[in-house]
């Protein structure tokens, strides 16, 4: 009985340890894409979805921004844009990590997420 126990602990530890390179494999391939992309001539800048499957989506070409219909089966220019004309983020878009969006659901602190039982 002692050595289903022990063979139990072993199968848990190899589990974790195999987690844990795979947490660390996908940070490091995260920021080898990341840093791979680094002055780039082409640029996605901004999207917006229209519908489902098709996106209106700003691109940089080299020193040039262009307004796109993109869809599917489809790439349409709508127009050439001025870069006065656009509103540019620094740092390209982010988008929030999976903390910040499990802390916006989460309930506050002491709070009961039911509706009141009366």
């Amino acid at each position: 009985m002692g050595s289903s126990y022990a063979q139990f602990i072993i199968v848990l530890i190899i589990f974790a340890g195999v987690l844990a390179v795979t947490l660390w494999v996908t940070k490091w391939m995260a920021g080898y894409q990341r840093g791979k992309g680094t002055d780039a001539n082409i640029q996605l800048i901004d999207s917006q979805a229209i519908a489902t499957g098709k996106y209106i989506q700003i691109v940089r070409l080299g020193d040039r921004y262009f307004a796109l219909a993109v869809s599917k089966d489809n790439v349409t220019l709508i127009s050439e844009l001025e870069k006065d004309s656009l509103v540019i983020r620094e740092g390209g878009s982010q988008t929030a990590s999976f903390k910040d969006i499990l802390s916006g659901i989460r309930p506050a602190a002491g709070g009961d997420t039911r509706e009141n039982e009366n």
